[in-house]
């Protein structure tokens, strides 16, 4: 079985604490002339993402990032506005920057309003990339909350292509927190099977559930925080995403505790099953990433030799220095 689009950590590299790790990336956004504020916030989330071994969605996205502010289709300096607010509801624009800074502060937002009327929810438009749908959930879980977030970009389907490609990578996450065992978060993009015939002719139920999901994904994320309108698509920016964020504060449902200990109950007794062919371990979602964050918040972020190299390549563009040698000791 091919799992090779997992994030795993690396076999070989070294390993760079937390804060040299973020500042470098602070260096690299603020020599692109983003503002300190913004570098900070970015940064803290792709290293974030790193420590738990979600590269792709870490460091994985800088070179990409740093070439868009660099092309002028990204702003670098947005003035992220609230365009519409009610007791539970707010409405987030992004100036056409990456999408990281009005779902960061919206969803902090919805957070404030959850914990006062139990749900809250906030929907963004006319930015950029939003990066892991699970960094918004998480956030959540850290104010005992649940979180349901999803993201979608502008594209328009092709009458001559088959329904099937209403399936594409828009992504989505649920987050729901636990005690002692790690939390259940569901972070992942929309791709989930390939269009095959013959794969179709076997499963085809599985083929109509992609597509329903995708679809209204693509409803929730895209058409409803308004990324068709005109206005985002006239826009000199490359603002071709949106965001929909929901928060649930648990206590307003159920005590806490309750739910934590039935949600430890639940998860102790799959992590006790038998694990997948080709897994270590049986896990559900969030699992993995939650133990990796735990070992490398102790001993450092492991970096691979492709990844530092790719850091290193753009750092020598910009005349950024960095801080991989003084940590070569630490090789594995």
């Amino acid at each position: 079985m091919n799992l090779n689009r997992r994030n795993y950590p690396p076999e070989h590299g070294i390993r760079i604490p937390f804060g040299d790790l973020k500042k470098l990336l602070v260096t690299l956004f603020e020599s692109v002339n983003t503002s300190s504020e913004d570098a900070n916030l970015l940064a803290s989330i792709l290293t974030r993402n790193n420590q738990r071994c979600l590269y792709s969605h870490g460091t994985g996205q800088v070179p990409y990032y740093l070439q868009r502010i660099k092309d002028g289709d990204v702003n670098p300096r947005p003035n992220v506005t609230v365009v519409q607010e009610a007791a539970a509801s707010i409405v987030m624009d992004g100036d056409g920057g990456l999408g990281y800074f009005p779902c960061y502060h919206g969803t902090m937002k919805a957070i404030e309003k959850a914990k006062q009327g139990g749900i809250a929810a906030v929907t963004t438009r006319n930015h950029q990339h939003v990066g892991s749908a699970g960094n918004y959930t998480r956030l959540a879980l850290e104010h005992d909350c649940i979180g349901i977030s999803a993201s979608s970009h502008r594209t328009h389907l092709n009458p001559d292509s088959l329904i099937f490609s209403v399936v594409d990578s828009s992504p989505s996450s649920i987050a729901v927190p636990a005690g002692e065992q790690p939390p259940l978060v569901m972070d992942m993009g929309g791709g989930l099977v390939r269009f095959e015939e013959e794969l179709f002719e076997r499963i085809p139920t599985t083929y109509f559930k992609v597509m329903a999901f995708t679809a209204a994904v693509r409803a929730l994320a895209g058409v409803f925080p308004g990324i068709y309108r005109q206005e985002f698509v006239d826009s000199p920016w490359e603002a071709n995403q949106g965001a929909f964020i929901a928060i649930v504060d648990v206590a307003h449902f159920m005590p806490l505790e309750e739910l934590k200990s039935e949600m430890d109950r639940f998860i102790a007794e799959a992590r006790a099953t038998q694990p997948l062919p080709g897994m270590e371990t049986a896990e559900l979602a969030g699992g993995n990433e939650w133990t990796w964050a735990k070992d490398n918040e102790k001993n450092g972020i492991p970096m691979s030799d492709d990844h530092v190299i790719q850091l290193q390549d753009e750092a020598d563009k910009l005349g950024v220095e960095t801080p991989f040698a003084k940590f070569e000791h630490t090789r594995f």
